[in-house]
């Protein structure tokens, strides 16, 4: 089975190089600037589960794609998914299977809408990984899960073949039943987190030291109520997860959302945020909540970074 895995960043060079480790047949796309990069370093990852250092992994540019794959990953942010699709386009054949490990569901219909929606899986992954200044993909907690499956639940063949090349691997590969519902409570506690995080510029801990559980039950209650409203209601295990999480004293999380409006850089707030916000239930509040609050807040720092790139023109 031949995989095509778009990108070498967190997510594609944690999967794919452990899928390479595994002696799958991976093959990365890459952006001129990544290429040049690997050709340099190879692709370096640092992790509690094993380092790995593979010096000249298989690659491929856009333009030199010259033929088909079974089997696209695609862990890009939603805001780069028009030029990604265009990249990965030419590697689509009859039978090629698209993975997509991004948060959110818009993003499942843009694919189907492009290249048909019989060949979107779900797909989803628990990891906190990042790149460094030198390129090296850093793993910095104890979850590496990989889950996907068919979008209208049960199994079928191709997740089943996938499963077996995942299998060995150095991650938790997972092939669900009922990916939907798993995605929908990922992206319930990742608009939780994003939200109250980048809305409050501070970590749980600190929130939860200022008094602010309640404004953290709010938003996460919130978008609770929303996958509920679309047919998608958390599952007690994920709500208890997710309460517990979002109100731990201490804790030094924050999104990776957030982490990203600290330096500066694109922030998913339509994909992550705004886009579950559409799915709400009509209401008449008179007083904006914890979700929409946030939402104003992210629009308006990517209105300010617009603004300060077109003066620095």
């Amino acid at each position: 089975m031949r995989f095509l895995v778009v990108g070498a960043g967190a997510l594609g060079g944690y999967f794919g190089g452990r899928l390479l480790e595994a002696g799958r047949d991976v093959t990365f796309l890459l952006r001129p600037r990544r290429a040049a990069q690997l050709a340099k370093t190879g692709l370096v990852v640092q992790s509690p589960f094993g380092n790995l250092q593979l010096p000249s992994p298989k690659h491929v540019l856009a333009d030199g794609i010259d033929g088909t794959y079974n089997v696209i990953v695609v862990g890009s942010k939603a805001y780069d998914l028009g030029s990604t699709m265009d990249s990965f386009a030419p590697a689509v054949g009859p039978n090629t299977v698209i993975l997509p490990l991004l948060n959110g569901m818009s993003h499942i219909d843009r694919l189907a809408e492009r290249f048909g929606s019989e060949r979107v899986l779900g797909g989803l992954c628990m990891i906190s990984a990042t790149l460094d200044d030198e390129g090296r993909v850093l793993h910095l907690n104890d979850m590496h899960g990989l889950s996907f499956g068919e979008r209208a639940g049960g199994r079928s063949a191709r997740v089943d073949a996938i499963a077996a090349q995942f299998a060995g691997a150095k991650f938790d590969a997972t092939a669900s039943e009922n990916i939907s519902q798993d995605m929908w409570e990922k992206w319930v506690f990742i608009a939780s987190a994003a939200g109250l995080t980048s809305l409050m510029h501070a970590s749980i801990g600190d929130i939860v030291a200022a008094g602010g559980q309640d404004v953290a039950l709010s938003i996460f209650d919130e978008c609770c109520a929303i996958a509920t409203h679309n047919g998608f209601a958390p599952r007690p295990a994920a709500v208890q997860r997710g309460r517990a999480i979002i109100t731990a004293a201490g804790s030094p999380m924050t999104a990776s959302m957030y982490k990203d409006m600290a330096r500066g850089a694109a922030v998913e707030a339509d994909h992550i945020v705004g886009d579950l916000l559409s799915r709400a239930a009509p209401g008449n509040a008179t007083v904006p909540t914890v979700l929409r609050t946030a939402y104003v807040h992210l629009k308006a720092y990517e209105a300010r970074r617009a603004r300060d790139a077109a003066a620095a023109v």
